[in-house]
Protein backbone atom coordinates (compact mmCIF):
# COMPACT_ATOMS: atom_id res chain seq x y z
CA UNK A 1 0.00 0.00 0.00
CA UNK A 2 1.56 3.48 -1.03
CA UNK A 3 0.97 6.41 0.74
CA UNK A 4 -1.57 8.67 -0.57
CA UNK A 5 -0.81 11.63 -1.92
CA UNK A 6 -3.13 14.82 -3.99
CA UNK A 7 -3.68 14.08 -7.38
CA UNK A 8 -5.26 17.75 -7.90
CA UNK A 9 -3.15 20.52 -9.17
CA UNK A 10 -3.12 24.35 -7.73
CA UNK A 11 -4.94 25.19 -11.00
CA UNK A 12 -7.75 22.76 -10.18
CA UNK A 13 -8.12 24.38 -7.19
CA UNK A 14 -8.06 27.79 -8.07
CA UNK A 15 -10.17 27.28 -11.11
CA UNK A 16 -12.59 29.53 -8.97
CA UNK A 17 -10.55 32.33 -9.05
CA UNK A 18 -9.89 34.70 -12.43
CA UNK A 19 -7.26 33.47 -14.19
CA UNK A 20 -5.08 36.77 -14.25
CA UNK A 21 -5.33 36.73 -10.69
CA UNK A 22 -4.98 32.40 -9.97
CA UNK A 23 -2.23 32.05 -12.69
CA UNK A 24 0.35 34.37 -10.98
CA UNK A 25 -0.58 33.81 -7.56
CA UNK A 26 0.79 30.08 -8.65
CA UNK A 27 3.46 31.30 -10.72
CA UNK A 28 4.96 32.88 -7.89
CA UNK A 29 4.36 30.87 -4.76
CA UNK A 30 5.68 28.26 -6.94
CA UNK A 31 8.93 30.23 -7.75
CA UNK A 32 9.26 30.96 -4.17
CA UNK A 33 9.49 27.13 -3.43
CA UNK A 34 11.61 26.22 -6.09
CA UNK A 35 13.92 28.94 -4.58
CA UNK A 36 13.77 27.90 -1.28
CA UNK A 37 14.72 24.13 -2.16
CA UNK A 38 17.14 24.82 -4.05
CA UNK A 39 18.81 27.31 -1.49
CA UNK A 40 18.81 30.56 -3.34
CA UNK A 41 17.69 32.35 -0.08
CA UNK A 42 18.47 35.66 -1.45
CA UNK A 43 15.76 35.05 -4.10
CA UNK A 44 13.09 34.00 -1.71
CA UNK A 45 12.18 37.88 -0.80
CA UNK A 46 11.35 38.99 -4.08
CA UNK A 47 9.77 36.14 -4.80
CA UNK A 48 7.36 36.76 -1.67
CA UNK A 49 7.22 39.98 -2.45
CA UNK A 50 5.58 39.65 -5.86
CA UNK A 51 2.88 36.85 -4.45
CA UNK A 52 1.95 39.06 -1.82
CA UNK A 53 1.21 42.07 -3.95
CA UNK A 54 -0.87 39.45 -6.23
CA UNK A 55 -2.48 38.01 -3.17
CA UNK A 56 -3.75 41.71 -2.30
CA UNK A 57 -4.67 42.85 -5.81
CA UNK A 58 -7.21 39.56 -5.41
CA UNK A 59 -8.50 40.44 -2.22
CA UNK A 60 -9.09 43.82 -3.04
CA UNK A 61 -11.24 42.36 -6.29
CA UNK A 62 -12.83 39.70 -4.42
CA UNK A 63 -14.30 42.20 -1.46
CA UNK A 64 -13.90 45.25 -3.17
CA UNK A 65 -14.78 44.91 -6.84
CA UNK A 66 -11.99 46.92 -7.71
CA UNK A 67 -7.43 46.83 -7.66
CA UNK A 68 -4.36 48.51 -8.09
CA UNK A 69 -4.18 47.12 -12.27
CA UNK A 70 -1.01 44.57 -12.31
CA UNK A 71 1.73 47.19 -13.53
CA UNK A 72 1.20 49.98 -11.36
CA UNK A 73 3.30 49.67 -8.22
CA UNK A 74 1.58 49.71 -4.79
CA UNK A 75 2.27 52.88 -3.14
CA UNK A 76 1.69 51.77 0.39
CA UNK A 77 1.66 47.97 1.07
CA UNK A 78 0.49 48.61 4.49
CA UNK A 79 -2.40 51.16 4.07
CA UNK A 80 -3.88 49.10 1.35
CA UNK A 81 -3.82 45.97 3.71
CA UNK A 82 -5.31 48.01 6.00
CA UNK A 83 -8.08 49.31 3.94
CA UNK A 84 -9.41 45.91 3.54
CA UNK A 85 -9.64 45.61 7.23
CA UNK A 86 -11.84 48.32 7.86
CA UNK A 87 -14.12 47.06 5.27
CA UNK A 88 -17.38 46.27 6.62
CA UNK A 89 -18.04 42.79 7.46
CA UNK A 90 -20.29 42.44 4.63
CA UNK A 91 -17.59 42.97 2.20
CA UNK A 92 -16.59 39.21 2.96
CA UNK A 93 -15.25 36.93 5.35
CA UNK A 94 -12.94 37.89 8.15
CA UNK A 95 -10.28 35.19 6.67
CA UNK A 96 -10.35 37.27 3.62
CA UNK A 97 -10.81 40.74 5.05
CA UNK A 98 -8.29 40.56 8.43
CA UNK A 99 -6.62 37.26 8.64
CA UNK A 100 -4.80 37.07 5.64
CA UNK A 101 -3.95 40.97 4.70
CA UNK A 102 -2.18 41.02 8.36
CA UNK A 103 -0.37 37.81 6.96
CA UNK A 104 0.71 39.32 3.57
CA UNK A 105 1.65 43.09 5.40
CA UNK A 106 4.20 40.72 7.53
CA UNK A 107 5.60 38.54 4.99
CA UNK A 108 5.54 41.53 2.81
CA UNK A 109 7.58 43.51 5.52
CA UNK A 110 10.18 40.73 5.83
CA UNK A 111 11.00 41.26 1.98
CA UNK A 112 11.53 44.86 2.31
CA UNK A 113 12.94 45.56 6.08
CA UNK A 114 15.23 42.15 6.22
CA UNK A 115 15.45 42.49 2.20
CA UNK A 116 16.74 38.31 2.91
CA UNK A 117 19.58 39.11 1.67
CA UNK A 118 22.29 40.21 4.75
CA UNK A 119 25.33 41.71 4.57
CA UNK A 120 27.76 41.99 7.81
CA UNK A 121 26.61 40.93 10.85
CA UNK A 122 28.02 37.77 13.33
CA UNK A 123 24.43 35.79 12.26
CA UNK A 124 23.50 34.80 8.91
CA UNK A 125 19.89 35.25 8.72
CA UNK A 126 19.00 34.53 5.10
CA UNK A 127 18.30 30.82 5.21
CA UNK A 128 15.75 31.07 9.20
CA UNK A 129 14.25 34.25 7.21
CA UNK A 130 13.53 32.47 4.27
CA UNK A 131 11.90 29.56 6.01
CA UNK A 132 9.30 32.07 7.45
CA UNK A 133 8.66 33.82 4.35
CA UNK A 134 7.87 29.77 2.64
CA UNK A 135 6.23 28.76 5.63
CA UNK A 136 4.38 32.33 5.83
CA UNK A 137 3.70 31.89 2.16
CA UNK A 138 2.22 28.46 2.54
CA UNK A 139 -0.25 29.04 5.08
CA UNK A 140 -1.62 32.64 3.30
CA UNK A 141 -2.38 30.13 0.11
CA UNK A 142 -3.67 27.32 2.56
CA UNK A 143 -6.36 29.91 3.93
CA UNK A 144 -7.46 30.99 0.59
CA UNK A 145 -7.21 27.97 -0.56
CA UNK A 146 -9.63 26.76 2.50
CA UNK A 147 -12.18 29.68 2.09
CA UNK A 148 -12.43 29.82 -1.96
CA UNK A 149 -11.99 26.36 -3.10
CA UNK A 150 -13.91 24.82 -5.94
CA UNK A 151 -13.47 21.19 -5.67
CA UNK A 152 -14.73 18.42 -3.21
CA UNK A 153 -13.96 19.42 0.41
CA UNK A 154 -11.78 15.90 0.32
CA UNK A 155 -9.27 16.72 -2.44
CA UNK A 156 -9.38 20.33 -1.05
CA UNK A 157 -8.09 18.71 2.53
CA UNK A 158 -5.64 16.67 0.55
CA UNK A 159 -4.26 19.66 -1.01
CA UNK A 160 -4.14 21.85 1.74
CA UNK A 161 -2.26 18.98 3.24
CA UNK A 162 0.28 18.40 0.79
CA UNK A 163 1.07 22.37 0.70
CA UNK A 164 1.60 22.02 4.53
CA UNK A 165 3.89 19.60 4.48
CA UNK A 166 7.66 20.50 5.53
CA UNK A 167 9.73 21.63 3.10
CA UNK A 168 12.89 20.69 3.64
CA UNK A 169 16.35 21.40 1.49
CA UNK A 170 17.36 18.08 -0.40
CA UNK A 171 14.32 16.46 -0.25
CA UNK A 172 12.74 16.88 -3.51
CA UNK A 173 9.02 15.49 -4.32
CA UNK A 174 8.58 14.05 -8.15
CA UNK A 175 6.16 11.89 -9.96
CA UNK A 176 4.53 10.81 -6.61
CA UNK A 177 7.65 9.91 -5.02
CA UNK A 178 10.43 11.49 -2.95
CA UNK A 179 14.41 11.85 -3.52
CA UNK A 180 16.90 12.97 -1.73
CA UNK A 181 19.36 15.32 -3.48
CA UNK A 182 22.38 14.92 -2.02
CA UNK A 183 24.30 12.20 -3.46
CA UNK A 184 26.50 9.44 -1.13
CA UNK A 185 23.81 9.70 2.10
CA UNK A 186 23.66 6.34 3.78
CA UNK A 187 20.24 4.71 3.86
CA UNK A 188 19.65 5.45 7.59
CA UNK A 189 19.67 9.41 6.87
CA UNK A 190 17.31 9.08 3.85
CA UNK A 191 14.60 7.44 5.81
CA UNK A 192 14.75 9.88 8.53
CA UNK A 193 15.00 13.06 6.18
CA UNK A 194 11.60 11.23 3.85
CA UNK A 195 9.95 10.93 7.16
CA UNK A 196 10.85 14.23 8.34
CA UNK A 197 9.53 16.14 5.57
CA UNK A 198 5.87 14.64 6.67
CA UNK A 199 5.87 13.89 10.36
CA UNK A 200 2.52 13.73 10.81
CA UNK A 201 1.69 10.63 8.88
CA UNK A 202 3.41 7.42 8.14
CA UNK A 203 4.62 6.26 5.56
CA UNK A 204 4.27 2.49 3.78
CA UNK A 205 7.94 0.57 3.87
CA UNK A 206 8.06 -0.10 0.51
CA UNK A 207 7.61 3.89 -0.51
CA UNK A 208 10.96 4.12 1.64
CA UNK A 209 12.28 1.04 0.00
CA UNK A 210 11.75 2.64 -3.36
CA UNK A 211 12.61 5.93 -2.50
CA UNK A 212 16.01 5.24 -0.81
CA UNK A 213 16.64 2.54 -4.09
CA UNK A 214 17.86 -0.07 -1.36
CA UNK A 215 18.66 -3.38 -3.18
CA UNK A 216 17.64 -6.00 -0.52
CA UNK A 217 13.91 -5.47 0.47
CA UNK A 218 14.55 -8.15 3.16
CA UNK A 219 17.87 -6.52 4.57
CA UNK A 220 15.75 -3.06 4.01
CA UNK A 221 13.17 -4.28 6.84
CA UNK A 222 15.42 -5.86 9.13
CA UNK A 223 18.63 -3.77 9.26
CA UNK A 224 17.92 -0.23 8.22
CA UNK A 225 13.82 0.04 9.53
CA UNK A 226 14.23 -2.24 12.26
CA UNK A 227 17.06 -0.28 13.72
CA UNK A 228 15.78 3.11 13.82
CA UNK A 229 12.90 1.59 15.13
CA UNK A 230 15.13 -0.26 18.21
CA UNK A 231 16.54 3.14 18.77
CA UNK A 232 13.16 4.62 19.30
CA UNK A 233 14.11 7.17 16.35
CA UNK A 234 11.07 5.57 14.40
CA UNK A 235 7.97 3.96 14.90
CA UNK A 236 7.48 0.65 12.66
CA UNK A 237 3.77 -0.60 12.89
CA UNK A 238 4.28 -4.55 11.31
CA UNK A 239 0.98 -4.70 10.64
CA UNK A 240 0.43 -1.93 8.63
CA UNK A 241 4.35 -1.49 7.14
CA UNK A 242 3.89 2.08 7.83
CA UNK A 243 6.90 3.82 9.51
CA UNK A 244 6.72 7.11 10.89
CA UNK A 245 9.25 9.25 12.61
CA UNK A 246 9.32 9.74 16.52
CA UNK A 247 10.63 13.03 18.71
CA UNK A 248 13.94 11.57 19.06
CA UNK A 249 14.13 11.08 15.34
CA UNK A 250 12.75 14.57 14.95
CA UNK A 251 15.91 16.21 17.30
CA UNK A 252 18.25 13.69 15.42
CA UNK A 253 17.42 15.51 12.21
CA UNK A 254 17.28 18.75 13.63
CA UNK A 255 20.20 18.42 15.53
CA UNK A 256 22.62 16.47 13.16
CA UNK A 257 21.47 15.68 9.73
CA UNK A 258 20.40 19.30 8.76
CA UNK A 259 23.20 20.82 10.62
CA UNK A 260 25.59 18.50 8.55
CA UNK A 261 24.04 19.26 5.55
CA UNK A 262 24.17 22.97 5.53
CA UNK A 263 27.74 23.16 5.74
Amino acid sequence: MSTKSSSVSLEVAFSGIPNQYSSRIIKYYMSLKSAFLESQFDSCGLRAGKLCETLLRFLQFKLTGTFIPFGVRIPNFTEECMKLERLDRTAGVESLRIVIPRALNFLYTMRNKRAVGHVGGDLDANEIDSVACVRLADWCVCELLRVTYALPLEDAQDLLNSIAERNVPLVWQVMGRKRILAAGMNYRSQVLLFLYSDPSVGVAIEDLFEWTEHSHKSNFRSVIIGHLHKERLVEFDKDSNFVIISPTGMRKVEEELLPAMST
